[in-house]
């Protein structure tokens, strides 16, 4: 090896912490794409996604988990999995809280403490909503809640303070490895993956209270052609009331998720869209281990 040239270094980094902390708008922030999807309302993130930064001598691939929560249903057990997972096989963890969080004396924290060979960042988020004496206790709160954590920092990752440093500080942690994606790869997910949360976001955006938690998006069919990029989806909910509420009066809900889904797809994919969605019930899926295994949660 050239003495100049720079061992090449690679890595697990698992962002994980409570509901609507910020873990999804931190990782596009850290990427530079917008891969996880969000919203303002809890739960929003299902599955693990990876987000793969690549540089010429570096590979950084983030996990984006679902929020920490206790399981009520099979989903939920399903998404604490993937929190877990992630924890295991993890270079770095980025813990993130934020500033109207306590996590004191819950599982996760005490396992967090336990973790003495993985560098842990703690991550207090959404800083530009306090003030300086406000920050200051919370960062002091942590460090003295997770006295383990390799580093305790303020960042604001709606407004990109603080995301640099971060970088620097994976960095630093990240082993010397070869990497484990082709560098020309930006997530391990399919494009009818991004296309199914898509329509999951604009859902979450467009309906209320239990609608959104109970609906799954499948892509049926995404055919690429020269010009156009075709899909079809089905959106499945719990009970046959709930098919008429996402529906709509004459089909004009579902339409407007549509039109929001689509014109995001072009967006993304860079191509024009041609989408079709329908409404299907499948009882109670989230409850059913069978449901859940088709709808990818293994």
């Amino acid at each position: 090896m050239n003495p100049e040239t720079k061992p090449h270094r690679a890595g697990f980094v698992s962002i994980i912490g409570k509901p609507n902390v910020g873990k999804s708008t931190l990782m596009n922030a850290l990427v530079g794409e917008r891969l996880s999807i969000v919203t303002s309302k809890a739960q929003t993130t299902r599955h693990r996604i990876l987000g793969i930064l690549n540089g010429d001598d570096f590979q950084l691939i983030y996990s984006d988990t679902p929020g920490i929560i206790q399981p009520k249903y099979e989903l939920h057990n399903a998404m604490m999995s993937f929190v877990y997972s992630s924890l295991e096989d993890a270079d770095v963890v980025l813990f993130v809280t934020d500033i109207y969080e306590k996590h004191d004396e819950e599982p996760v924290v005490e396992r967090l403490r336990k973790m003495v060979d993985t560098p842990i960042i703690l991550l207090v988020n959404k800083i530009d909503q306090a003030n300086q004496e406000e920050v200051a206790a919370k960062l002091a709160y942590w460090k003295e809640q997770l006295p383990n954590a390799a580093e305790v920092l303020p960042i604001s990752a709606l407004k990109q303070f603080g995301t640099d440093g971060v970088l620097q500080l994976v960095m630093e942690r990240l082993p010397v490895h070869p990497p484990y994606y082709p560098k020309d790869e930006l997530t391990d997910k399919p494009e009818r993956f991004f296309a199914a949360e898509m329509v999951r976001e604009k859902i979450f955006k467009l309906y209320k209270k239990e609608i959104p938690y109970s609906c799954e998006v499948v892509i049926e069919e995404f055919k690429e052609e020269e010009d156009i990029i075709r899909i079809r989806g089905i959106i499945y909910v719990e009970r046959n009331s709930q098919k008429g509420i996402v529906i709509g009066q004459g089909g004009e809900a579902l339409k407007k998720v549509g039109t929001w889904a689509r014109e995001e797809m072009e967006k993304f994919f860079q191509k024009k869209v041609f989408l079709e969605m329908y409404v299907k019930v499948n009882e109670n899926w989230r409850t059913d281990a069978k449901a859940l295994s088709r709808f990818g949660y293994q």
